[in-house]
C-alpha cells in the first residue's frame, strides 16, 4: 500500500526548469545554448561535472557562478558576467498548479508528501519563498544542498525513507530526470517519471485507485 508521495521540486512541482533558464538568459542576453556548451566545457576539465558538486552543497554558488561565468566566456569570446543569476532564475520559477492541485487532494486522503530535490544550498530560502504552498503541503523537505549527497546516489533516497519512517514499496517518487526514477526503483519505490502534468496525475490515480 503507498502511504507517501515523494516528489522532485524543480520541473514538478514547479513548470519545466528549461523554460525558467529560457526566461532567465533572455533577460541577461546570453544564450542558452551557450549555457550547455559552458557546462559541458567546464565538466569536461574535473573529476565530475561542477554542477554534482554544487549539489551535494561541496562547493560554494559563488565559486561555481564563477567557474560557469569562465566557461561561458570561452564560448562566446567575451567577458560574462554572472551577478545575481542564481536569483534571477529563482525569480523565474513558476508553480504547477495543476499537480500542487493534485496533491492537495491526495494529501485530504491521508497520503503523506514529501519533496526530494537536487538544489543549491545558497537558493535554499529564494525558492521556498518563491512557492510558499512547499511548506503547507509536504511535511518532509530533503535538500541535496546539505546533505552531502544527491540524486542518483542511492543514500539520498534512503535518507528520505529513513526520514519518513517508511519503507521502499510504501513510497511513490515522481521526478522529471529518468536516471533518478530508475535509481528509485532499484530501492523498490514506486518510480513515475515525469513528462507531463496530466500523465503524472493518471499514474498517480492508478496506483491509489
Amino acid at each position: 500500500m503507498i502511504k507517501a508521495v515523494v516528489s522532485d521540486f524543480g520541473g514538478v512541482v514547479t513548470l519545466p526548469l528549461m523554460d525558467a533558464f529560457k526566461r532567465a538568459h533572455t533577460e541577461i542576453g546570453i544564450p542558452i545554448e551557450a549555457l550547455a556548451k559552458a557546462m559541458a566545457l567546464v565538466a569536461s576539465r574535473a573529476d565530475e561535472p561542477p554542477l554534482w558538486t554544487l549539489e551535494r552543497g561541496q562547493m560554494s554558488e559563488p565559486d561555481f557562478i564563477a567557474v560557469i561565468a569562465g566557461g561561458l566566456s570561452e564560448v562566446l569570446g567575451r567577458p560574462v558576467d554572472l551577478d545575481g543569476y542564481g536569483a534571477r532564475l529563482m525569480a523565474s520559477l513558476e508553480p504547477n498548479e495543476p499537480l500542487l492541485d493534485h496533491y492537495r487532494a491526495l494529501r485530504a486522503r491521508g497520503v503523506r508528501l514529501a519533496i526530494l530535490t537536487n538544489n543549491v544550498r545558497e537558493w535554499h530560502d529564494a525558492w521556498r519563498r518563491k512557492i510558499p504552498v512547499v511548506d503547507e503541503l509536504f511535511e518532509l523537505i530533503v535538500d541535496s544542498g546539505f546533505e552531502g549527497t544527491r540524486k542518483p546516489e542511492p543514500q539520498i533516497y534512503e535518507l528520505t525513507l529513513s526520514r519518513l519512517g517508511l519503507n521502499a514499496d510504501a513510497c511513490a517518487f515522481v521526478d522529471d530526470v529518468e536516471v533518478n526514477v530508475t535509481a528509485a526503483r532499484q530501492l523498490g519505490m514506486h518510480g513515475i517519471h515525469f513528462r507531463e502534468t496530466s500523465q503524472v496525475i493518471a499514474e498517480l490515480d492508478a496506483l491509489f485507485a
